[in-house]
């Protein structure tokens, strides 16, 4: 028998892949909650981003802040190509929209699940949920694990595939336990996919303001050097900053982040395409051209009005001054605040359902063309309980149909 425990899209996928595999093998998932699939449910608003329409695996591990090069060879083996052509063969009509994430053509993670749900119920495969497992052990005399659930009761299963996930509760019995009970190393976990807290007086007012294109750095000790860079848009919250570019510097910066204990200096440049010296010129002859017009009036720069005027309230320039009036030292604090704003963040909060953990399984001690552990053979691993994390657009996701994949494979070998 092969148990699988967590049912999540690794614990899912490697269940029906060992199952297609081996059909007279039985296959035992156990979840923990009662529901399975809850990430794949909620995720990208109910609209599930299953992966990514980027199909050349040396660009696809660009996008893995941790396990990149461990995955280039599981994605010639199983890519974004593979799990489409998986859920389209089972039903489910697919669309990739400009930036390059793939959705279901419906918008509803719920035909996902179902697609998932229906190919394991028609395998026969044996799903137990509000069923937790709290100690895993090799009985070497026996050559098979020994799992204890969390009613008391036993199993035991000559191969086990840990998919629990990430450590996002603190719980002691999870996924990282389990594995290092076994003599496996953890990568402490720390939270990656994650917005910032900022009370900066340029923020005030202006929750709800999205800026299509910026650039930010995250500078201080815990950044050597130039910082850690990142560009997209941003979206100002009640609390500070979220948006795609925010989360992806938090997945870069994640463990670093974690070490400075979520405070360092944001810096902004609200408009990268203009050359801070080329942004001087256009202000001069903007002023030279319309210097009868308030400043409240700014030439187009690609930013929000309401960002303008708090610009101009940031470095104390009143709206209703003329270009005219305006001088070299005020022109200059304009383009510092336009190119250079410099933003505290004091803190962090959870991005919802794409929360993702930095940190897990040492990735050394897996054997990435069949997922099975180097340290207990026959404990084979897969999704996030690895040391594997990627930035938004659907790259978390295909880490764990890779991996589910590979393992369910690698369990039938």
């Amino acid at each position: 028998m092969i148990v699988v425990i967590g049912g999540g899209p690794a614990g899912f996928f490697g269940a029906i892949t060992a199952k297609e595999a081996q059909p007279d093998v039985p296959v035992l998932l156990l979840e923990k909650h009662q529901h399975v699939l809850r990430k794949v449910l909620v995720s990208g608003g109910g609209r599930c981003n299953l992966t990514n329409n980027c199909h050349d695996p040396r660009e696809l591990i660009k996008q893995y802040p941790r396990g990149g090069r461990e995955l280039n060879g599981a994605f010639h083996r199983f890519g974004p190509a593979d799990i489409m052509g998986w859920f389209e063969g089972h039903g489910v009509p697919l669309k990739s929209e400009p930036d390059g994430r793939i959705f279901p053509r419906s918008d509803t993670s719920s035909c996902i699940v179902e697609a998932l749900r229906a190919a394991a119920h028609q395998l026969g495969i044996e799903i137990r949920t509000g069923c937790g497992v709290i100690d895993l052990e090799f009985d070497a005399a026996e050559k098979e694990f020994l799992l204890k659930l969390d009613d008391n009761s036993k199993l035991r299963s000559a191969k086990v595939l840990l998919a629990t996930g990430g450590q996002t509760s603190g719980d002691r019995r999870g996924g990282f336990a389990l594995a290092a009970g076994l003599g496996h190393g953890i990568e402490n976990p720390v939270p990656s996919l994650f917005t910032f807290k900022s009370q900066d007086s340029l923020l005030y007012g202006l929750a709800g303001l999205a800026v299509p294109n910026v650039s930010i750095k995250a500078t201080g000790d815990a950044f050597p050097g130039k910082g850690l860079s990142e560009t997209g848009a941003i979206l100002v919250t009640h609390w500070g900053l979220s948006g795609p570019a925010i989360l992806r510097l938090s997945a870069w910066g994640a463990r670093a982040m974690a070490d400075a204990d979520y405070r360092f200096n944001l810096m902004v440049n609200w408009c990268p395409e203009v050359a801070r010296n080329d942004l001087d010129k256009m202000l001069i002859t903007w002023a030279e051209e319309n210097g009868k017009k308030q400043v409240s009036h700014g030439p187009e720069l690609g930013i929000p009005r309401r960002l303008w005027d708090a610009l101009l309230e940031k470095v104390k320039i009143p709206r209703d001054k003329k270009w005219a009036e305006l001088g070299k030292k005020n022109r200059n604090q304009l383009v510092e605040a336009l190119t250079a704003s410099n933003l505290s963040v004091y803190g962090k909060s959870a991005n919802k359902e794409e929360f993702v953990t930095c940190g897990g399984v040492r990735l050394k001690e897996v054997d990435f063309k069949t997922m099975e552990s180097r340290v207990q053979p026959g404990l084979f691993m897969a999704g996030e309980v690895l040391d594997i994390d990627g930035i938004t657009g659907g790259f978390n996701f295909q880490g764990c149909w890779t991996t589910g994949f590979l393992a369910g494979m690698g369990m039938t070998s």
